[in-house]
């Protein structure tokens, strides 16, 4: 039997928020209140900043009524942060945890949050204080290594489906060319998902662009021509993080060398990609109708548009964190493995082997010239996204002209 820890749970969130982040934290809540040893639950505001400012609720007086109905609710619950912690500021989450005599930690997030459990791990490791910390993973990039999938990911790709399955409606209705821009930095999972709405052979999205494969303006237009002279119009899916030959990102030549706070070139917060690629569709070829959007946060937490397995694997995600440090005594990182058709399992991933590195695209999920993807890809994703809504045309026949010859 695992050695019982009494203690407090501390439970926090960082990074973007999702559709299904609360559904994690609300599973790791309650299901830390049913252990004896499990003294009270505090949760922190804003991620790893309100745990050094000691700014924490006692979710211990939460109703479930009121936790259920906040796992229901996108977005981060108890808001979060883009700190992104060093040694030191991770020494100061110890110091506070022990101070607290916090003895169970899990933290929702994305591979940086797994790299902060992993330095908080190291550090009540050297103090002898038994800290048990669990990284709960969190992404609509679903980038994270080990795991199969991430929650979160799930939910962002149904709305890129419908997003482009309804772009797909209104651009059949009045042809021309349609470029959504889709969140992605390195991996080019959630741009890929825009296939997903697809019901009919000549449906869009007709050409998708990822960061995995380097992008030609040349074979670009070349592809965009080809599509709308087979479909007589063409939709495209665009990652944000498209790179050119030396892969250096695209969108950084248009927002002025600024960064994030995790050093990276900002690439969201303007449409001058969609804007470019569209301005070349209409320079290099003689197609007049060319519009582009940037879909930007509203893949992240838009509400009333969430994977139903999304929200149950979250919630099991979030589960199982509790249950791997309070009954197992164990630290790592929680990781979904896929079994059956489909079906899946949970383990426990060393929080080294997650930690900082993400991962992209496999080449099987991206055809051969670089801009689709595979039915591999299909197969893999269209579990995650849940059910769609119905998409129908017309059924009834032609009739016979009369004045026209």
């Amino acid at each position: 039997m695992a050695k019982v820890l009494e203690g407090k749970v501390l439970v926090a969130q960082g990074g973007g928020p999702t559709a299904v982040i609360n559904q994690s934290l609300v599973g790791a809540v309650l299901e830390s209140r049913k252990f004896p040893q499990v003294t009270r639950v505090y949760g922190a505001i804003h991620g790893v900043r309100g745990i050094i400012e000691e700014d924490f609720l006692d979710l211990t007086e939460a109703t479930t009524h009121n936790l259920e109905a906040v796992a229901q609710t996108p977005s981060s619950g108890l808001c979060s942060t883009r700190d992104k912690p060093d040694v030191e500021y991770c020494r100061k989450i110890f110091t506070v945890c022990q101070a607290h005599e916090v003895r169970y930690f899990f933290y929702i997030g994305g591979n940086d949050s797994a790299d902060t459990c992993r330095i908080v791990n190291e550090e009540s490791d050297k103090a002898g204080y038994e800290l048990r910390v669990i990284h709960i993973p969190k992404t609509i990039d679903n980038d994270l290594k080990v795991t199969d999938h991430c929650p979160g990911y799930g939910s962002a790709a149904k709305f890129v489906a419908q997003a482009f399955a309804g772009a797909n409606l209104d651009n059949r209705a009045i042809p021309g060319v349609y470029i959504g821009i889709v969140m992605g930095r390195h991996a080019g999972f959630l741009t890929a998902a825009s296939i997903l709405g697809k019901k009919y052979p000549d449906d869009g999205p007709h050409l998708i662009y990822m960061p995995e494969r380097p992008f030609d303006k040349k074979q670009f237009v070349q592809d965009v021509q080809e599509a709308y002279k087979k479909y007589g119009r063409c939709i495209i899916a665009a990652s944000e993080g498209l790179v050119d030959a030396k892969g250096v990102a695209i969108a950084s030549q248009f927002t002025g060398g600024e960064k994030d706070s995790h050093g990276n070139i900002q690439l969201s917060g303007t449409g001058a990609l969609g804007d470019l690629l569209a301005s070349w569709v209409k320079n290099e070829t003689n197609i007049k109708r060319v519009r582009a959007d940037t879909l930007g946060y509203l893949q992240r937490s838009f509400l009333g548009c969430v994977s139903e397995v999304d929200q149950f694997e979250a919630r099991e995600a979030g589960e199982k964190a509790a249950q791997y440090a309070i009954w197992h005594n164990l630290d790592g990182s929680v990781v979904i493995r896929r079994i059956g058709d489909y079906a899946v399992e949970y383990g426990l991933a060393k929080l080294t082997d997650v930690a900082r590195e993400s991962t992209c695209m496999p080449d099987e999920f991206i055809n051969e010239q670089g801009n689709g993807v595979t039915d591999a890809f299909i197969r893999y994703a269209r579990p995650l996204i849940g059910d769609l809504p119905i998409m129908e045309r017309i059924a009834a026949p032609s009739v016979r002209p009369i004045l026209k010859k």
